[in-house]
């Protein structure tokens, strides 16, 4: 054989031994390597990175929260209270008036007529009533015929009285003081009691009307502060309860209220709505903690605080709650530090790092 082919045969057995062995030896290194790379990592957690809050004192009100809208103080629908052709119109739409101010009217040349010819026997009535006295002092008449005449003075009169109330019925006239609202009518139409004109709504005060659930029935009453905001302004309203309803709506289970708000300024308009916050009660230097941080666990609440790297879990009792607090009445303390992020994940004795505190 030639000595060359015989040393080609040999190394090619040799580098098949040397790959049959590697994958036959591939497992038991990679076992062996990942056992020392878990001895290394045995015993050393990963933290995780949480949030927390240093415990301060804080003052909590206790607020019902309930939806409202603004009300008029006064608002009328305006109507003749008598039939006839609208001959003059004098408000203009949209502007202030006051109470009192003639603001449409009616024809009313009849009831005119009426009343002149009415006005023009007064003068021979009185003078015969007063002719009658004369006489009956000289026992030249007697007393019925005075009685008579008075009468028949006194009917006139009635009678003038009553054209003059018919003609200040073809009259509208504004009842309060108030902004007029979109003229419904034209001159030269003819209108009726049922006939609208327009609308007078009195702006200043306002009424701001709510509901309360029944169970908050009693803290609502004549006197009772509250703050609101309506939509499309800023700024937060103060107004006072000066009205509540006389039962509880049995069908909604709620109480309806009533506070009065200036609006001097005529700022807000009726019929804007409203959030309407009433303020129950204030807990001054209360140790509270954010809602997110309590961690329901069978019937109990628990709060993670932070102690030398590890997160401990605390069974805590709570008070009062906010919209994003809630009072710890036993467990905690001033000065604690609890974990705010991460609290489902965290479990007794977890090893935590701080990115930041709220």
């Amino acid at each position: 054989m030639n000595k060359y082919l015989k040393w080609g045969i040999v190394t090619a057995i040799t580098a098949g031994s040397c790959v049959y062995g590697y994958y036959q030896l591939e497992p038991q290194l990679n076992n062996e390597l990942s056992t020392v790379d878990k001895t290394k990592t045995k015993g050393k957690r990963k933290e995780l990175s949480v949030t927390a809050k240093i415990i301060e004192p804080k003052t909590l009100t206790d607020e019902i929260i309930t939806p409202g809208i603004l009300v008029p103080h006064e608002e009328v629908q305006l109507t003749f209270e008598t039939s006839g052709k609208v001959t003059e119109i004098f408000f203009e739409e949209g502007t202030f008036v006051k109470q009192g101010t003639l603001l449409a009217k009616v024809n009313d040349s009849h009831l005119q007529a009426e009343l002149s010819r009415l006005e023009a026997q007064l003068p021979l009535k009185e003078g015969r009533a007063n002719r009658q006295k004369v006489l009956l002092q000289r026992d030249a008449v007697s007393k019925e015929a005075l009685e008579s005449a008075n009468t028949d003075l006194a009917t006139l009169k009635a009678d003038i009285e009553q054209k003059n109330a018919q003609i200040k019925m073809t009259e509208l006239r504004a009842p309060f003081d108030g902004i007029i609202g979109l003229r419904q009518i034209s001159v030269g139409a003819y209108a009726s009691p049922n006939t609208i004109v327009a609308s007078l709504t009195s702006t200043s005060p306002l009424k701001v009307e709510f509901s309360v659930s029944e169970r908050y029935a009693q803290d609502v009453k004549k006197g009772t502060k509250l703050t609101f905001n309506a939509n499309g302004h800023q700024e937060t309203f103060e107004a006072e309860v000066y009205a509540t309803d006389s039962r509880v709506n049995p069908e909604t289970h709620s109480l309806t209220a009533r506070a009065l708000y200036p609006n001097k300024d005529n700022k807000l308009l009726p019929g804007l709505h409203s959030a309407i916050r009433l303020q129950r009660k204030e807990i001054k230097n209360a140790v509270s903690v954010p809602a997110e941080a309590i961690v329901p666990e069978m019937g109990k609440n628990k709060v993670f605080v932070y102690r030398s790297g590890k997160a401990e879990p605390v069974e805590v009792k709570i008070g009062l709650r906010t919209e994003a607090e809630v009072q710890i009445t036993q467990g905690l303390q001033i000065g604690d530090t609890i974990l705010t992020s991460g609290t489902l994940q965290l479990r007794k004795g977890s090893a935590v790092n701080i990115t930041s505190f709220e």
